[in-house]
């Protein structure tokens, strides 16, 4: 069987919230630590990806149906965590996606604290995101179809609204993106919080530059800047589909203080090699 491209999966994968309740057989499941076990990011950052039992923990989110199984991440409070964080499970959950696993990302919608509880969090360490797994149903529940028709879950941004060339007055067009296309496509393609798509883009020559656009109410103690974690599925995204067109990128996080609208936070930067 031919394995699917990254991109494909981008292009296919959506969030699962309504499972069919069959639970996953034990050839597929003994897949999912490997998956766990091959998410690096390009901070360096470790975590510890477990996979939990809801009856076993008693673990509840009124959000989800018809699954017993959950991931949850944790990893220590440093510079950068969120950003790691959301490239790694990002990772993991295309992973998932192409063996026919469905998850959704979930920060707020669940009892936490029996979740950081079944996790053994330190007082140094944090578990901002949790995601239910299993095979989707084959209809979405009532619940599922308002929440995904409430934030527009099928909707994107416009190309030049998210991606910039040399200065953020100037948007960029998919003409001029040349070789950089497709991978800006599987960002614009990202999920996000509430479909906020906080993702700003400025391309210079052979540098990329990521910002976050920043948006209201998206920061807390028990998961840290939700944002953070989209822009660090949106670093996913793009290095992923580099790599699989065959264009070298170097991770350069350093700010290249360009002017930039208010609100808007410089995050990192790709070099293309070639």
């Amino acid at each position: 069987m031919e394995t699917k491209k990254y991109s494909d999966l981008i292009c296919e994968r959506r969030s699962v919230r309504t499972f069919d309740g069959q639970g996953i057989d034990e050839k597929t499941r003994a897949k999912l630590p490997a998956f766990a076990g091959d998410c690096p990011n390009p901070y360096g950052i470790s975590m510890e990806f477990r996979f939990l039992s809801a009856k076993a923990h008693n673990l509840k989110s009124q959000v989800i149906s018809g699954t017993d199984d959950f991931v949850a991440v944790k990893l220590e409070k440093a510079p950068n965590f969120e950003v790691a964080l959301g490239y790694s499970m990002e990772k993991f959950v295309l992973d998932a996606w192409s063996i026919g696993i469905g998850t959704t990302w979930i920060g707020g919608t669940m009892d936490r604290a029996a979740f950081e509880r079944a996790m053994d969090l330190s007082e140094h360490e944090i578990m901002p995101c949790v995601s239910p797994i299993g095979h989707a149903a084959k209809r979405m529940s009532l619940l599922e179809v308002a929440m995904r028709k409430g934030v527009g879950a099928d909707r994107r941004k416009a190309f030049r609204e998210l991606f910039f060339d040399r200065d953020f007055d100037s948007p960029l067009t998919e003409a001029k993106a040349s070789q950089l296309l497709k991978p800006l496509e599987m960002v614009r393609l990202a999920p996000s919080a509430v479909n906020k798509q906080p993702w700003r883009i400025l391309v210079s020559d052979n540098l990329v530059h990521f910002y976050e656009k920043k948006g209201k109410n998206f920061v807390s103690e028990s998961v840290g800047d939700m944002q953070k974690i989209d822009m660090g599925i949106a670093l996913c995204h793009f290095e992923l589909a580099a790599e699989e067109m065959g264009i070298e990128t170097s991770f350069e996080p350093k700010d290249p203080q360009i002017a930039a609208p208010e609100g808007t936070e410089y995050i990192a930067t790709y070099r293309i090699v070639r």
